[in-house]
């Protein structure tokens, strides 16, 4: 099966488009090589997906026929992605709840108590 299909079926990507998007943006790596969305993925490839600043780590298990639920992905690919990738994906997240948009104005109350909250 093709990589950009595969990432499609197990719901890494939304549509296969940006899934093949990614790949010829080399964002998808096996063994530390850029791929193209034309590689064939079997069972046990392992490969890397670069995210806004950090890198997520799967394995594959089984291949799909089709696009499956999100109940079956476990079942397909089996996340390796490190603990230190993992505290920087939470961080990220974080930090992006508590900037503000440009242009936004002032906090209102509720939010500068989050804030302070937060930081606290």
């Amino acid at each position: 099966m093709r990589i950009d299909k595969f990432l499609w079926c197990v719901r890494l990507y939304k549509t296969r488009t940006l899934a093949g998007e990614q790949i010829r943006n080399n964002r998808v790596l096996m063994s530390e090589v850029p791929v193209k969305p034309s590689r064939d993925v079997k069972e046990g490839d392992v490969f890397t997906l670069k995210r806004h600043g950090y890198d997520e780590v799967y394995e594959v298990i089984a291949l799909p026929k089709s696009r499956v639920s999100a109940k079956l992905v476990a079942e397909l690919v089996c996340d390796q992605t490190p603990q230190i990738e993992l505290d920087k994906k939470n961080f990220l997240r974080l930090a992006r709840n508590v900037s503000r948009q440009k242009g936004a104005g002032r906090p209102t109350k509720k939010e500068r108590r989050d804030i302070d909250d937060f930081l606290e």
